[in-house]
């Protein structure tokens, strides 16, 4: 797998497991950590697509 298709396959997954978190927030639970793990796995995807980018 090269890294461009790493770092989308990080961003999608971030993605997933960012709306998950929230939409499990409003139940009772320890959701937080799955929200901010989605968040961090979004954000390192889309940071990881743009540094390629620019060195394109």
């Amino acid at each position: 797998m090269s890294r461009i298709w790493g770092a989308i396959a990080l961003a999608v997954v971030g993605t997933i497991t960012t709306m998950a978190g929230a939409a499990l927030y409003i139940l009772p639970g320890p959701w937080i950590p799955v929200l901010a793990v989605g968040m961090a796995m979004l954000v390192a995807g889309v940071l990881m697509l743009g540094l390629d980018a620019g060195c394109r």
